[in-house]
Formats: C-alpha cells, structure tokens, sequence
C-alpha cells in the first residue's frame, strides 16, 4: 500500500469495528500456542515462536471452504560467526504473520496446493492493506468515494478471497505490525534494502520448509514498495535458496525510485511519466468536458513520449513560440491554469499539483486515489497538507485489523499494531550509493533464470503515488529475449493505487488474481524458450 514516507501513510486510529451482518465466521475451538515450534534448542530467556491457531468456514461460490488461520510472531534467527566460528542460531527479531491454509479434499496432496506471500510497501506499511482490502478472506467496509464509511465500520466474509485458490501468507516487516527485533536487539539492520530482503526472504523460506511447501507453486504479492521488495525476493529466493517462483504479481508497480524522484535530483524524467496521470486527474475532476477518458490520457501519453522530453530537454534554448505552445499544452492537459505552468518552467510536481487542480475550490485531491478530494487546510498552501484519498480509509483499516486479530484470530499482543509508520525511517538504501534505486536488472535475472516465472502487474489509473505510465516506461526498457515478455501481463482499473477500494474493480482483480494463480500453477504449461 500507500508509499507515502509523511505519515499521513505508506503510508496510517482506531475505535472498535464491529464484525458483519453475518456475525464472525465460524470458528471450532482449537486455539494452539506455538503451532510452529522453534526448531533450535533455546535457554529460557531467548524468545520463541508465539502463535495461534484457529479454524473457520466462509462461503465461496456456493461452497463451503473450511480453513486454518495462524497468527502470531515467528522468532527469526541468524547463523552468527566470532572470528570464524560458528556461534549459533541467535535469535534477531520476532516477525508477526498471518497464514490461511485451505483444507483439501481427499484427491489433493497439500503439500502441493499453491501458496501466495504477501506483503504492502511503505518502507512502513504493514500488510492490513492487501490483507483485509483484497485478498484474505475477511475485508474491512472502507466506503468509497462517494460514500466512505462512517465509523465504527465492519469486517464481512470476502466471497471473492484468494484463498479459494492457494493458500496465503502475509507478512509484516520488522517494526511494521507486531514484528519487532528481539528484546536488545537492534532494528536498523532490518530498516533497509538488504536487510529487508534477507529477513523477509528467510521467513518465507522457513515458512516453507516448516509447512512441507517445497514442491508448491509459489508467488509472491507485493503493492508499491512491495513491489520492489517481491522483485528483488523472486531473484533473492532464487539465488540464495534455490527457490524458484511461479508468479510475481506487482500491485501499483515502482521498480526504479528515480522514474517517479522530483526531489532527490533535477529529474524531468519523472515530469514526463506524471503527465497521463495529471491528464486523467483533470478528466475526472471536469477540467476536460466533451472528451474520454481514453482520449484525454491517449493524448498526455504521446505528448509525454515525445515532445514533452525535447520541450525539457531544451531548457532555455526553447524560442518564444515553442515555450508558448508547450504552456498552452499543458495547461489544457493538466488542467492547471497557463500563468502555473509557466511560473513553474513547464515542471508540474505532483505534491503541488494535488494542491493546485482544484484550488479556486478549497479542495485538495487525493495522491493515492485522485478520484478522492478534500477541503484543504489552506488555500494559499503550497501544497497539500494531507492525502483525502488515506483520510477516508485509514481509520476503517486500522479499527479493523485491531479488531480482527484479536477477536477472530484469538491472537493477544499489548504491542501497537503499527499499520503504518515511520519508525522505519531513515530507510537505507547504501546499497545504490552513486546510482538510481533500480531494481529492474533484478527482474531480468530471475525471468532469464526461470522461464516459468509470470509477472501480473497492476494498475491504477488514478494512482498518484506510482503513476502507470511511469511503471510501463521500466517494463518496456527491460532486458529480455522477445519471447519472455509474453510471461509479462498487465490489467488497469478505474481507481487509484489500492484499487481494490473501487468495489467494481476488487472484484474484477479478485477475478483477474484467482486467473493468474491458475493458469501460473499448471505445472503442464510449456516454458518459455527464449
């Protein structure tokens, strides 16, 4: 979710929510401290894994689907080493997940049955997002646009959950829900990329190993930063583990930072990429009347491949008429007025532009859902003071999540369930020290590595945190033999970046997701021969 580092999110109170119409699924006592024991031996001080166990039934497409639902803290460890000995596996941090696990029926081996690991963004998110907006099989009613619930909103069965189709696992990173390092222990070494991949990659390797899920079909669901994280996982778990994915699905897709940066570099790349996004904004708030949406974003994109990158490029070498025509053009683009785009050099940056469009309002438009707007705080701002688009369901999720863990889930923990913070800031990214944020060569490796490997990637028309056009720029300057781009699928929904917020489009994605997994687990399915 949200990749948003102000917290407002990525980005972030709480009365109770109450559980549905339906009363809660229903549930068999059979509650079971540490289900997934700590293999090591460990002294009475060292922590070890607290978690719980419990048993549900929900409704899918007129069937009953029963399944197992674990929540709680898996003890994470490393292998240590003083001056080349080695020192055993030490604990290092307590990672909070939540694991559904379908039954099967008579004729399927579980161990076989796909499994989906799922993670949001942030850096700072924890997984509430995809968790209880999409995938599993409760959701949260956040509203909508036009009507956001009110709290002290519910938590209702998820007839269209992934779960029908594999079982699921989601993870929170370390300082994100009740994942935290180890009583002593330092967090900074997990509040980057590396450390962040490694942890994360080791709990989906013993997760695996402990659940017998070797011979599985694999994915991995990232949304935002996750989706730089679950790139850099399919190569990680690749090269380090020997464990190869059948699917990656990228939800609101950023593989290279410097594609959507305005602030860390002169960077007019990211002006370009914004500018269908600007376009479909103004479309939606009125600022295009008479035209399509399609229309409208047809045109920003083919101005944005072309002439915009030349109009920057020549700075003041533009004469007078190509500097006028370029205004004009944007303007009717952007719907921002000709005297703006001019005083700002024809660079519309995004934080400004949620605080311009519909300033002569008093409204501020939504950065994560631009068809989200709000009152703004000043109407002479800069900028904008907050994301209407969170405002309107922050709440919902974080009283739900609360709730659920605790009151369906039977998992108890006086810790914050930190749905989004900003703990984890500073985020390192050392590792790119002198060069972009990129992680797209990753992506090449693990496809070139493994024929098999499908990339489902997601969309949101209206997103404003990673624009689409911005995201299809890296794919289409990806490094592949011709034949594997057709391992690589794309869908657009008419939403912002959760797009599952928009009823319509959760469940045409649910539909689209459940199609992925089923035709990515076909262990028939020819590879791709380059």
């Amino acid at each position: 979710m949200p990749d948003d580092t102000q917290t407002s999110p990525d980005d972030a109170p709480l009365p109770p929510a109450s559980i549905g119409p339906d009363g809660p699924p229903a549930v068999t006592s059979t509650r079971t401290s540490t289900v997934m024991e700590t293999r090591t031996t460990a002294s009475a001080t060292e922590p070890v894994d607290d978690v719980v166990t419990t048993r549900h039934t929900i409704a899918v497409g007129g069937k009953s689907l029963s399944y197992k639902a674990t929540a709680g803290r898996v003890v994470l460890r490393e292998e240590k080493y003083e001056d080349g000995v080695f020192a055993g596996h030490q604990p290092v941090a307590e990672v909070f997940l939540t694991s559904y696990v379908a039954d099967g029926d008579a004729d399927t081996d579980p161990s076989t049955r796909p499994v989906a690991f799922v993670f949001n963004g942030g850096p700072g998110s924890s997984s509430v997002w995809l968790h209880l907006g999409l995938l599993g099989p409760r959701r949260v009613l956040a509203g909508d646009v036009d009507a956001p619930a009110a709290p002290p909103y519910r938590l209702i069965d998820n007839a269209e959950t992934l779960l029908a189709h594999c079982d699921l696992v989601f993870i929170d990173p370390v300082s994100t829900g009740y994942s935290r390092a180890v009583s002593g222990g330092k967090p900074k070494p997990f509040h980057g990329y590396t450390g962040d991949i490694a942890s994360i990659g080791e709990v989906i390797r013993l997760w695996t190993s402990r659940e017998k899920r070797w011979l599985a079909p694999k994915f991995v669901i990232g949304e935002s930063y996750g989706t730089l994280r679950g790139t850099a996982l399919a190569e990680h778990l690749q090269s380090t583990f020997g464990m190869y994915l059948n699917g990656l699905v990228l939800i609101s897709s950023v593989l290279d930072l410097s594609s959507i940066d305005f602030e860390e570099q002169r960077n007019d790349r990211a002006h370009a990429l914004y500018l269908p996004f600007y376009a479909a904004t103004a479309h939606r708030h009125g600022k295009h009347p008479g035209r399509t949406l399609e229309e409208v974003v047809d045109e920003a994109q083919a101005y944005a491949d072309r002439d915009y990158p030349y109009v920057l490029a020549r700075g003041s070498r533009l004469t007078g008429d190509e500097r006028t025509a370029a205004v004009a053009t944007l303007a009717r683009l952007t719907g921002l007025s000709p005297d703006y785009v001019d005083r700002a050099d024809l660079r519309i940056e995004h934080w400004r532009y949620f605080g311009e469009l519909l300033r002569d309002q008093r409204l501020t438009v939504g950065r994560l859902d631009a068809r989200f707007n709000g009152p703004a705080a000043s109407a002479i701002a800069e900028s904008m003071d907050a994301d209407p688009s969170m405002d309107a369901i922050d709440g919902a999720y974080a009283s739900a999540i609360n709730h659920y863990v605790r009151a369906e889930l039977g998992y108890e923990n006086d810790l914050r369930y930190e749905h989004i913070t900003d703990r984890v800031h500073p985020w390192s990214y050392q590792e790119f020290e002198g060069r972009p944020i990129d992680v797209s060569p990753l992506l090449e490796r693990a496809m070139r590595a493994n024929p098999h490997l499908r990339v489902h990637v997601a969309f949101g028309i209206y997103d404003g945190a990673t624009p689409p056009a911005a995201a299809e720029e890296v794919l289409a300057k990806l490094r592949l033999p011709e034949a594997l781009r057709g391992n690589i699928e794309r869908a657009y929904y008419p939403a912002g970046h959760m797009m599952y917020v928009h009823e319509e489009s959760r469940v045409r994605q649910s539909a689209d997701l459940a199609d992925f997994v089923r035709r990515s687990s076909d262990a028939s399915a020819e590879p791709v021969r380059p």
